[in-house]
C-alpha cells in the first residue's frame, strides 16, 4: 500500500530483514545494543510488523504483539531521522490502527516516554505508566 507519494507500507514479517531493522534502532537509546540474532528472535515471536519503505529501504517500523482479540500492544515505533517530521511515522500510525486485523481489537496499549505527545495527539491516553488507545469499554481482568 502506498502513501504520501514514495512511501510503501507492508503489514508483513518478511518484509522485514533483521540487518535493516538493526540500522533502525542505532538512532535510539533504547536500541542500539540489540544483535542480530536477538532481533530474529523478536521477529519471530512478533504477531505483526508493519513497515514502510522508501526508494526500497527501510525508514520506519513497528510491531505489535496480540491475541487478536482483546487486547495488542505496540513496540518499537521507529522512524529513520531523514524520514522524520514527514508525516511517515504518522501514516505508520494510522495503518496499523486502521488494519483491518487490528481494528476490532478493543484495548491497544505501548509503553513510551519518548512519543507520548505523539501519540497521545493520535488518540492514546496517558496512563500509569503506558499510554493506552481504548476504542470502546471493556472488563479488565
Amino acid at each position: 500500500m502506498s502513501i504520501l507519494g514514495e512511501y510503501v507500507t507492508y503489514d508483513s514479517k518478511e518484509s522485514v530483514r533483521p540487518e535493516e531493522l538493526q540500522d533502525l534502532y542505532r538512532f535510539t537509546h533504547w536500541g542500539r545494543s540489540r544483535t542480530l540474532e536477538q532481533i530474529a528472535l523478536m521477529l519471530k515471536g512478533t504477531s505483526m510488523c508493519f513497515s514502510v519503505r522508501h526508494g526500497g529501504r527501510l525508514v520506519a517500523f513497528c510491531r505489535l504483539i496480540t491475541d487478536f482479540v482483546f487486547r495488542g500492544t505496540i513496540w518499537d515505533i521507529l522512524v529513520h531521522p531523514d524520514h522524520q517530521g514527514k508525516g511517515v511515522g504518522s501514516a505508520l500510525l494510522d495503518y496499523v490502527l486502521d488494519h483491518p486485523v487490528v481494528r476490532p481489537i478493543p484495548l491497544i496499549i505501548t509503553y513510551t516516554s519518548d512519543l507520548s505527545s505523539f501519540l497521545i495527539r493520535k488518540g492514546f491516553e496517558p496512563r500509569e505508566g503506558a499510554l493506552v488507545l481504548l476504542k470502546r469499554p471493556i472488563e479488565y481482568t
